[in-house]
């Protein structure tokens, strides 16, 4: 007896749309493709590329860019980056002298460097820090330097180096609530994070220090007040919370959005505890509007 086979199609969900707060423009327009070709003409990185910003457009129109320096293969896996994982090349000290240069020609008043985590040579990294604020200074009179440092793993002399260097702001990422550190940040500790802005703080009073956490990742609204009387006690002059959006499926889920009145509330807590400015918003991510930040903290 011969019997039809019904071929049963499966259903594709849609996904859902993203909400018109969380939609960034396009990177369009003639500053972007210029900066963009000088970042490539110099052989440089920027983590507005390799983390997949969503305020590429925005920033490059404004002619101002993040640079990452230390190659672009980082030594961590942290579950939520989008930047590239593997073994890097050696320390290209000669990077900080480009990436100054690249600076003077976009004539930016106020600089971003961060880097890749470079657990093979802690020390080389925090030199290459130091040599490019140098660099910019030489090469760029006036031109206020905020740097996004890895932790050194806690190597205090890597973190003196730095900081004796003189950038405007000194900031390192918090991320995330300690209970998710395992599975969001990849060989990172919570505490080694606070002491590192604790350290900085100490050696240098007068100097800003910075960090960012991330939201929808699964943690608890108290998880994150706590965090951020943490940084207060630690002296953190500045906060930035953004939404976490995940780069692609390898990555961790994201496990809700935030509202922007929810982010209006953390800040209206946070500002609450002590910090001089805090930026936050869905699309905030860690070197948005820093100038504004610079400005704002100095003022206070």
């Amino acid at each position: 007896m011969q019997t039809d086979l019904v071929q049963i199609q499966p259903v594709r969900r849609t996904p859902a749309p993203k909400p018109d707060w969380l939609k960034a423009r396009a990177p369009l327009g003639e500053n972007y493709h210029s900066l963009k070709q000088l970042a490539r003409s110099l052989n440089l990185h920027t983590v507005c590329e390799s983390a997949q910003c969503p305020n590429i457009g925005e920033c490059w129109n404004h002619r101002t860019a993040t640079f990452m320096m230390l190659g672009n293969l980082c030594t961590r896996r942290c579950g939520f980056c989008a930047v590239p994982k593997g073994r890097p090349e050696p320390i290209d000290l000669d990077e900080p002298r480009r990436v100054a240069e690249a600076v003077a020609a976009l004539n930016l008043k106020f600089a971003v460097i961060t880097s890749v985590n470079r657990d093979d040579d802690l020390i080389g990294g925090a030199r290459a820090f130091a040599l490019v604020i140098e660099e910019i200074r030489r090469q760029s009179p006036g031109c206020g330097v905020e740097v996004l440092i890895p932790d050194f793993q806690g190597n205090r002399e890597a973190i003196r180096i730095v900081v004796e260097a003189h950038p405007e702001i000194l900031n390192h990422n918090t991320e995330t609530v300690p209970r998710l550190y395992r599975v969001v940040r990849s060989g990172a500790r919570y505490e080694r994070t606070l002491e590192l802005l604790r350290y900085s703080k100490e050696l240098r009073p007068t100097g800003l220090t910075k960090s960012g956490v991330m939201v929808g990742l699964g943690e608890e609204t108290h998880e994150l007040l706590e965090v951020f009387r943490d940084l207060a006690a630690a002296h953190c002059d500045i906060l930035t919370i953004g939404q976490y959006l995940r780069p692609s499926r390898d990555h961790l889920p994201m496990a809700r959005l935030y509202t922007p009145r929810e982010f209006a509330e953390l800040k209206t807590e946070a500002l609450k505890m002590g910090f001089r400015h805090v930026e936050s918003g869905p699309l905030v991510r860690s070197s948005y509007h820093a100038h504004e930040q610079a400005e704002s903290a100095v003022t206070v």
